[in-house]
């Protein structure tokens, strides 16, 4: 931690008094304290940067059950050492499935950090994956959905959200010929974040930022590309609209439902789940989503906003142990509503 001090100019002429070249000397002390903040942040950036490529590259030499078998136990560490978050993923639950025991939302809870952990690994076996060997890994189901809407040539907005390999989605897709680009939030750390894009778009993928990517969404479309949202975070306005989720008031991004209405692209949700029988990944398409469309923009905003919502939970619901539920999803509230956490 940084302790600010202000350094007061002594009184003049007193035998404190600097003049000359000596007077610069406070102000070198100020210029000291206030790059010590920047050093102690570069410092921690690339320590984290070691740890993390070290685990990366590390992972990804490992056969792939037992890089599997490594990541889902850090995902484990995690959960154990981690109590903030578990806190945070017990209170998601307890709101989403109130009749439900509490041995059962650990059971669930417990079975994120399982799925998070084996996505991991598999983000650091991504330079061995070839469009010859990925479906040893992840296999499609429903793809002439997502053919027919590329068909129309007016963009796929692909619906998704942090449920089970979201990183694995769009990787296989694009192995298959199919790039897309992605919006998401840059990391904290550059030095992390360069690694990490350098895996996601190791195969012709881009990345959008989720700053600007309503300028990137309106270019895609008009190229008639493909461009994956993950929409199931917690918003603020005006950029989230209240719509519900499991039943409580969640402020939802509304970009995807703006860019729908105004491009006529389609919107096809597509999700990669873990199939614990198959042993392997299934990216799932579905149908194009009907829009809905009144003449009034808000409300179609908000309403098809909601329907997305609803698709996302819905396979929350047949996949509850894959749902990344440390997050706080329901954070900001309607005015005048109390906190949830």
């Amino acid at each position: 931690m940084c302790v600010w001090r202000r350094v007061s100019d002594p009184p003049a002429g007193s035998k404190h008094a600097l003049s000359g070249a000596e007077g610069t000397r406070p102000h070198t002390h100020l210029a000291e304290l206030a790059l010590q903040p920047l050093h102690s942040r570069l410092v921690r950036h690339r320590l984290e940067f070691a740890l993390v490529w070290l685990w990366v590259k590390t992972v990804g030499l490992l056969p792939r059950p037992l890089a599997r078998a490594k990541g889902i136990a850090l995902g484990l560490i995690v959960y154990l050492l981690h109590g903030r978050l578990r806190r945070v993923g017990m209170r998601n639950l307890a709101l989403a499935f109130p009749q439900m025991s509490r041995r059962e939302r650990r059971r669930i809870l417990r079975g994120a950090y399982v799925s998070l952990g084996r996505q991991f690994a598999e983000v650091c076996l991504f330079p061995r994956y070839t469009r010859e060997n990925v479906s040893q890994v992840v296999i499609y189901d429903g793809f002439e959905n997502f053919e027919r809407a590329f068909a129309r040539g007016k963009g796929v907005l692909f619906l998704t959200a942090h449920l089970g390999a979201w990183e694995l989605s769009a990787f296989a897709h694009s192995l298959q010929g199919h790039p897309l680009s992605i919006v998401m939030r840059s990391l904290d750390n550059p030095l992390v974040d360069r690694l990490i894009q350098g895996y996601r778009t190791m195969h012709g993928n881009r990345t959008v930022d989720k700053d600007d990517f309503v300028r990137g969404l309106l270019a895609a479309m008009r190229a008639g590309e493909t461009v994956g949202i993950l929409m199931d975070t917690n918003m603020t306005p005006p950029q989230g609209v209240f719509v519900d989720f499991f039943g409580i008031p969640a402020c939802t991004a509304s970009g995807l439902a703006r860019i729908a209405l105004r491009t006529d692209a389609a919107v096809v949700p597509g999700f990669t789940v873990w199939d614990s029988k198959l042993r392997k990944y299934i990216l799932r398409f579905d149908p194009a989503v009907e829009l809905i469309r009144t003449g009034d923009d808000q409300a179609d905003v908000v309403a098809n906003t909601a329907k997305f919502t609803k698709i996302i939970e819905d396979y929350v619901r047949r996949y509850p142990d894959q749902w990344l539920w440390v997050h706080r999803r329901w954070k900001t509230r309607p005015e005048g509503q109390p906190p949830l956490y």
